[in-house]
């Protein structure tokens, strides 16, 4: 059915623009002149020849280089007292060292990449001797660029912060982002979002993505987490780093996860926050995902009177409107400041799951938008969503050669499309058939991996992750994007766990709350006894209650 249209209407509050992604967070290749402060008497945890980051070294097959600091998508001013340098590490490991096939050029054989590093000095005068190393979300956003929000978690305060682009991602070398994929994404919104003709262009998108990263010479079948795990082991190495901490966000958890598994050896502890597990990833616990970060949502407006009263059955409400408008969706103009002309936007069942979403970080006017909706007017939640996807910060930043390369080794070969529309079923048993197999952050990924051609990654990067490692796992209670359970789910099999739910906040808590902050640094100064007494004092929010 063709959708039907409303008038533009006011302008209305955006979600930020890092919310824009959808799977992979949004955030080429190239150095600035900026100095790697080898020599500044920086303050850190040192080696055996001097500051941590200081020292050439080479170990095994890698090699890091002190050398300028990266150059990232945003200004970060905060380099300026970094410690920088470069990782360089074979491409395929399995591939062996200047090997050749017989009959063809040598296209991946022996191939080397390099990862940009950038070392945050600890605020301390005595830094603790074991630093903490930083692994982004997405897959495909690059550690370097996340550096605000570590320091604004005040997470050096103590110890020196480590962060290295994962293979593949904006300031490594070869860089994989594929533009046309986020432009797409942007125009895909004036399209019905689970129509077979929305599929197709947008696995045409995906083998556009394909092509340019073959011409970059990359081998495809090597941007995954077995590949990154070792490349943060050869880091630890070759910088001389005895035991060192990690911290992991969104898909950082999933690294971090299949790290403890595969390189053991110089963890001292391990937090993770928005917890995704290997075991489980794929479409089948994004549903389950959006159903618990909902729910969460939903019952903190029912709890607090202001908002039951004026926004009641507020849960139904929203059933009721992804069922309808699949069924019969709105089209409807908005002005988005960066876009010179007004963009449209088709408002089906889809489109309204994804922007509830990442809506769950600006929870306050949830019920609002959606009350709005529910009496015709779809332009805050349009406006949303369109403000999300044009935005600047939503282009060219998400590695997508990395996001495929580990979805489609590690997730697709594991879960079915049937996995994917039963656990879309158990979720919302009300919604239509059609969006089932589109989970949220998903929407055509069997197709898309079918375009992408890896093989798949051995069965064991599916198992349980086992280790008596000091973990923190947290998560948010409006986590729509990875499953508030999921942080029970892993401490399970983590003998010396502590699992943490901080409410009332959405995706990765690390990056909004103080709470979560006060907890994240008393887990690394012990991990045996992390401080959660100011969970007791947490108030939901105060939703938007219109006139």
């Amino acid at each position: 059915m063709s959708p039907r249209t409303t008038p533009r209407r006011r302008p209305a509050r955006r979600l930020p623009a890092t919310l824009a992604g959808a799977t992979a967070g949004a955030l080429v290749v190239g150095l600035v002149a900026m100095p790697a402060h080898a020599d500044s008497g920086a303050e850190g945890p040192s080696g055996p020849n001097g500051p941590i980051g200081t020292v050439a070294r080479t170990v095994g097959d890698a090699r890091f280089q002190p050398g300028p600091c990266p150059r990232t998508a945003d200004p970060t001013p905060d380099l300026a007292r970094a410690r920088c340098g470069t990782l360089t590490v074979p491409e395929n490991r399995s591939r062996p060292q200047g090997a050749h096939k017989p009959d063809g050029p040598r296209a991946h054989e022996g191939r080397r990449i390099t990862l940009a590093v950038a070392i945050m000095p600890a605020e301390s005068r005595t830094p603790a001797p074991d630093p903490i190393v930083w692994f982004a979300g997405g897959p495909g956003d690059d550690a370097v660029s996340e550096i605000p929000m570590a320091l604004a978690g005040d997470l050096n305060r103590d110890r020196d912060v480590i962060f290295m682009s994962q293979r593949g991602t904006y300031s490594a070398d070869p860089v994989l982002t594929c533009p046309n994929i986020d432009e797409f994404n942007a125009r895909a919104l004036a399209l019905v979002s689970n129509a077979p003709s929305t599929g197709r262009l947008h696995v045409e998108a995906t083998r556009a993505c394909r092509d340019r990263v073959d011409g970059l010479g990359a081998d495809r079948s090597a941007y995954n987490d077995i590949e990154s795990s070792a490349d943060y082991d050869a880091l630890r190495r070759t910088l001389g780093v005895k035991k060192w901490n990690v911290f992991g966000i969104s898909y950082g958890t999933h690294l971090a996860l299949n790290y403890m598994r595969l390189h053991p050896k110089g963890i001292r502890s391990v937090g993770i926050d928005g917890v995704l597990p290997p075991s489980l990833a794929g479409g089948a616990v994004t549903w389950k995902a959006a159903r618990e970060g909902f729910d969460g949502l939903f019952k903190a407006c029912e709890e607090q009177p202001a908002c039951n009263t004026r926004y009641p059955n507020l849960k139904a409400t929203f059933l009721r409107l992804v069922s309808e408008l699949e069924a019969d969706p709105i089209t409807t103009t908005v002005t988005v400041p960066v876009h010179p002309e007004p963009v449209k936007v088709v408002l089906d069942g889809g489109n309204l799951v994804a922007w509830l979403t990442s809506a769950t970080h600006v929870a306050a006017g949830v019920p609002r938008s959606l009350d709005e909706l529910a009496h015709g007017d779809p332009q805050r939640i349009a406006e949303q969503l369109a403000g999300g996807k044009y935005s600047p910060q939503a282009v060219g930043r998400v590695a997508h050669g990395l996001v495929y390369g580990v979805f489609c080794s590690q997730w697709t070969p594991y879960e079915s499309r049937a996995d994917i529309i039963r656990g879309g079923r158990r979720a919302f048993p009300s919604f239509p058939r059609s969006m089932l197999a589109n989970a949220p952050q998903l929407a055509w990924l069997h197709d898309d991996c079918r375009a992408w051609d890896v093989p798949p990654a051995p069965s064991w990067i599916r198992d349980v992750t086992r280790s008596d490692i000091p973990t923190l796992a947290l998560s948010g209670g409006f986590d729509a994007q990875t499953a508030p359970s999921n942080g029970a789910y892993v401490a399970r099999t983590l003998s010396r766990s502590h699992a943490v739910t901080v409410p009332y906040v959405a995706h990765v808590v690390f990056a909004d709350s103080p709470c979560a902050q006060t907890i994240t640094n008393s887990f690394f100064a012990d991990p045996a006894a992390p401080d959660t007494r100011c969970l007791a004092g947490l108030q939901p929010p105060q939703f938007e209650i219109a006139p």
